[in-house]
């Protein structure tokens, strides 16, 4: 899908408030409610937007700890890295998951309660994860900086 000047805008306005009402949103962006719904349809049947989602402030629901774990494998077979990509899903803990190149195999971003849940998380969850042969943790000690927008070109200016 070819995206336009007004696509970026919509895409703009949404990816900083997803709940804005149509009219709003056409508002906005300078378009008649009509046709700004059918661009939001047509964005989401293309895959543009994937998904709308309510962002939880970590510490208000006990999650006060961002963890970064870099993961490497004792093996780079596809197998035996689809394998560790399927297990790493199953937990609701890890918030990424990158596939990486240089000295780790995989950096994973956990938010936990606490050093006690990570514990937990480490010695329960990822060391029975088979292949893996190293896992170094890094802390955040505070966060400087996150945003789920993407930087949209220049087409997207308000």
């Amino acid at each position: 899908m070819q995206l336009d000047a007004v696509d970026l805008r919509i895409l703009a306005q949404l990816q900083e408030d997803g709940s804005l009402t149509n009219v709003e949103l056409a508002r906005r962006v300078h378009l008649s409610p009509s046709p700004c719904l059918t661009r939001v349809k047509a964005l989401e049947a293309a895959g543009v937007i994937r998904q709308y989602v309510a962002l939880a402030d970590p510490k208000a629901v006990g999650l006060g700890l961002n963890v970064f774990i870099s993961i490497s494998l004792k093996e780079q077979s596809r197998e035996s890295l689809a394998e560790f990509e399927r297990r790493i899903a199953e937990h609701q803990e890890v918030m990424e998951c990158y596939l990486m190149t240089g000295d780790s195999d995989y950096l994973i971003r956990v938010a936990v309660a606490d050093i006690a849940a990570l514990e937990r998380f480490i010695l329960n969850q990822l060391t029975p994860i088979p292949g893996i042969e190293k896992i170094r943790s890094s802390f955040a000690l505070k966060q400087v900086r996150y945003k789920t927008a993407l930087p949209l070109p220049a087409g997207a200016a308000r």
